[in-house]
């Protein structure tokens, strides 16, 4: 690639943007013993320049003939019918003053020599003969003549180029179809692709940039005794596809990979700056560091009971907090997002922030309207659907399960339905079903014999009332048949009540209830239906779809941090004995659950409108706002979900209607198909045979499969991810463990619920240190970084510069502003009973823009934490 074609003359002046590694460096920052990060952290964080003053220093260690560019032709081709490639240029001086550099950016000047014959640039090379990576933000290119300025977004990792043996290229932000793209530039648009594919073998390292499918086999420890099954690559265990690492396998087990550090392609590994990079890390300091020190307060030291004995000692985790041993807090790592909850001012306490849920009565939680409202507006909107037949059925094998027929009575039901009949209920579409029977019984055999696990597959059935709000009139708990789950479900049904015994009883069943609803809700609405579903599409993006590709442009930034957060999650979360298996009721068998769901995932299901038909929440309807009709006017998450999706819709159409006219366009698009074959076929194999996959061979299929993705990462998963600390940072509300079945009349535990409700309840649900567990986690997980990048936004202006798409994006982000404003106009509507509910707590979970912090709101572009 040396030896240049330029004649001296004229030159283009450039600037490179990039940023050293000493400032990115995560790894580095972990590898420090616990208590020495200080400096680093604070010189990235503001306070003490430890680390960010170095950056100055070390500017000049980028000059000389440590980085070389070469540039492209986009317009005049050499011998071999590619771009000519000029000659190799150095950078040249430091800008330390340039009014346009981001936190923590260095940039330089480069000046290229400039031959009329070269034509225009397209691309570049980049080598780095530094010993450290660095990343390259962006390069500009100024006064090109007859072309004016060329920018090109970068924001990618450049390795030593001694060891890694291989350019680096960046093409310019045009966007091109395959069909289009400039004849000297399209062998290195294939050449790049094919980097990113890799050839599917070896152990992936450090620098690789290789986007590749494999199983999830790397959740177990089989060499510890912890195997877990292998989810993808068999009809037992159907699973979205992760990205391939190649790390070595158990002894135990030759088909699991061992566990260890996690590969991610280079570019999706702390890419850029983001306080939110510190919030991942966070959660890998709290599995890692943290959590065997609250194991050790709690069960070594004896410090603190692992029993709360009233509601008061919970709300002091956020009035007061835990005192802790003088010598606890030097152990931890004084990372920011720790610092809120780990006070460092003399008084050695452990002390959450006050949950949403509590900040204005801290008894309303306990109401059967918050209860209820709860499944419509809560953290879990997505569940509930409309009861069209009575009694509920199962959709269980009855050879291997029995009837699970619900046992529920109608008589039960009407005692407290004014007067109204079930089949008059059910005709006006006013009785509703949260029903958890189908996910659970299949499990509860197996959860019931963990250590401390005492839970109930439950059905609760609701009453729409006139005023728009829901009811709860009945609750079933089942356990299987004692003889064997195949003689069926043994049940009680629990009826609402308000004094005495049976008010408690009734309090322990609406337990049970969110103590399913919240390891469903963790393992398949968040982690399955956000997290694991995207990683395919993100891998099938980055290896088919160039960056000059304008689906690549469309897409992009809905993966952005995705990969990592998952890999982060392998490592900490789902892992064996990881935060989820300790703090939920399925334990173990947490990912398995989520394996038996997503047998069922329907890709085309995912489109709001399609969900909510789905589960008899709407009805289609033309006079209807968005086409349709909600069942449950008051539907918080609904009403503006379907905002968010027809400006998603509406955006994704224009865009892509730029660049396709016509079907035979889609159909023609040799990277569109190869992406969306290999989604298919490989990202998501184990489905590849389902009808329901969009053939991607219309122009509709491409809008509503493209619409699908951005809702899916961005609105769908806010909705299901900023509301955990908010709503279950009081334990009290959103328990997630049950360690004790309903007492029965005659035995001890039942002597102890009459005589103090309040022990009976904390004595059923989550104990002290796994409560200090998910506090720990959910508190992160419901974060904002200071800069987000929120839909309807780009991390940078010049993400494309096609002007027409530039306008239909700003009508995006208008339409999303104007929505803002409905909403928080709604949540002003006291009519609308289900928009504040008992807590006044307003629902802001799809209301776009956010704050940093633990906001209750904000709609970020991707998946990211």
């Amino acid at each position: 690639m040396l030896g240049g074609i330029f004649n001296k003359g004229q030159k283009i002046k450039g600037t490179v943007v990039l940023m050293p590694k000493n400032v990115l460096d995560f790894n580095a920052i972990a590898s420090i013993p616990s208590g020495g990060v200080t400096g680093a952290v604070t010189g990235i964080f503001g306070g003490v320049t430890t680390v960010a003053g170095n950056i100055i220093d070390n500017a000049t260690a980028f000059l000389g003939r440590n980085v070389s560019l070469q540039l492209i032709s986009a317009t005049q081709t050499d011998a071999n019918g590619k771009g000519k490639v000029g000659k190799e240029t150095y950078l040249e001086s430091h800008l330390p003053t340039l009014p346009t550099l981001g936190a923590r950016q260095d940039a330089f000047s480069i000046y290229f020599e400039y031959d009329a014959n070269f034509g225009i640039p397209g691309a570049f090379y980049i080598r780095n003969f530094k010993t450290d990576e660095f990343y390259l933000v962006s390069v500009t290119l100024e006064d090109i003549p007859n072309h004016g300025t060329i920018h090109f977004v970068c924001n990618s990792w450049v390795y030593n180029f001694r060891n890694y043996k291989k350019d680096r290229i960046f093409f310019v932000n045009n966007t091109y179809l395959p069909s289009a793209t400039p004849s000297p530039l399209l062998k290195y648009r294939e050449e790049e692709l094919e980097t990113l594919r890799g050839d599917g073998t070896g152990k992936r390292k450090e620098y690789d940039r290789i986007y590749d499918y494999d199983v999830y086999n790397d959740l177990g420890n089989p060499d510890g005794g912890k195997p877990r099954p292998i989810l993808g690559g068999s009809s037992i265990y159907p699973y979205p596809r992760r990205v391939r690492t190649g790390r070595e396998r158990t002894r135990t087990d030759p088909n699991s990979e061992k566990q260890g550090e996690m590969y991610v392609p280079r570019d999706e590994n702390f890419g850029h700056l983001k306080s939110s990079d510190f919030l991942t890390y966070g959660i890998k300091s709290l599995a890692q560091n943290v959590l065997p020190l609250f194991k050790s307060l709690i069960f070594d030291l004896n410090f603190t009971p692992n029993e709360f004995d009233s509601f008061d000692e919970v709300r002091g985790l956020y009035e007061g907090g835990i005192k802790l041993p003088t010598d606890m807090l030097s152990q931890i790592s004084p990372l920011p997002v720790l610092k809120e909850i780990f006070r460092t001012d003399g008084e050695n306490v452990l002390q959450f922030p006050p949950p949403h849920v509590i900040k204005v009565s801290k008894s309303a939680w306990m109401t059967d309207d918050e209860f209820a409202r709860e499944m419509v507006a809560g953290v879990n909107p997505g569940v509930i659907r409309r009861l069209d037949e009575f009694p509920p059925q199962s959709t269980l094998d009855p050879t291997l399960y029995g009837d699970q027929t619900s046992t529920i009575a109608k008589e039960q039901l009407e005692i407290n339905m004014g007067g109204v009949t079930v089949e008059e209920a059910i005709s006006a579409q006013r009785l509703f079903i949260l029903d958890y029977q189908d996910a659970f019984m299949p499990y509860m055999t197996r959860i019931n014999s963990l250590p401390s696990a005492k839970a109930y597959a439950t059905r609760t059935i609701l009453f729409l009332k006139e005023d728009g709000s829901l009811k709860p009139l009945a609750i079933e708990l089942s356990k299987p048949h004692p003889g064997g789950d195949n003689l069926g479900a043994v049940s009680r049904v629990v009826l609402p009540a308000s004094e005495g015994v049976d008010s408690t009883i009734w309090l322990l069943a609406k337990a049970h209830v969110i103590v399913n609803d919240s390891g469903y809700h963790q393992l398949m609405s968040h982690w399955l239906n956000t997290h694991a579903v995207m990683e395919p599409f993100a891998i099938a993006t980055n290896r088919h779809l160039s960056v000059l590709h304008p689906i690549y442009k469309l897409l992009y930034p809905h993966y952005r941090d995705t990969i990592n957060i998952n890999g982060l999650a392998r490592q900490s979360l789902i892992n064996a004995d990881g935060i989820i298996e300790q703090s939920f009721l399925p334990g173990k068998y947490s990912i398995e659950m989520s394996s038996a769901v997503y047998k069922n995932w329907v890709f085309t299901d995912q489109a709001l409108p399609a969900d909510l038909i789905k589960r008899g929440l709407a009805v289609e309807d033309p006079s209807a706002p968005h086409g349709l009709r909600l069942v449950i006017e008051d539907y918080p998450y609904a009403v503006d979900g379907l905002e968010i999706w027809d400006a998603i819709k509406t955006w994704v159409k224009e865009y892509v209607s730029l660049y396709y006219p016509t079907d035979a366009s889609v159909q023609q698009d040799t990277e569109l198909q190869a992406f969306w074959k290999e989604a298919v076929e490989k990202g998501h194999g184990d489905l590849k045979e389902k009808p329901w996959w969009p053939k991607m061979q219309t122009l509709e299929e491409l809008i509503q499969s493209c619409s699908i993705i951005i809702w899916t990462a961005s609105a769908l998963h806010a909705a299901v991810n900023f509301g955990q600390y908010p709503y279950g940072g009081y334990i009290l509300n959103r328990p997630t463990l049950s360690r004790r079945f309903i007492p029965e009349q005659g035995t001890p535990e039942y002597d102890e619920m009459v005589k103090s409700p309040q022990k009976a309840y904390l004595r059923t649900i989550t104990p002290k240190y796994q409560t200090l567990v998910d506090l720990s986690v959910i508190e992160i997980l419901s974060r904002h970084a200071s800069d987000e990048v929120y839909l309807g936004q780009r991390d940078t202006p010049n993400w494309t510069t096609d002007s027409k798409a530039l306008e239909a994006f700003k009508r995006f982000g208008t339409k999303l502003a104007d929505i803002e404003g409905r909403i928080n106009a709604r949540n002003n509507d006291s009519s609308l009973k289900n928009r504040l509910g008992p807590v006044q707590l307003p629902y802001t979970l799809l209301h776009r823009s956010s704050e940093e912090g633990l906001t209750f709101k904000g709609i970020p572009n991707s998946i990211s934490i």
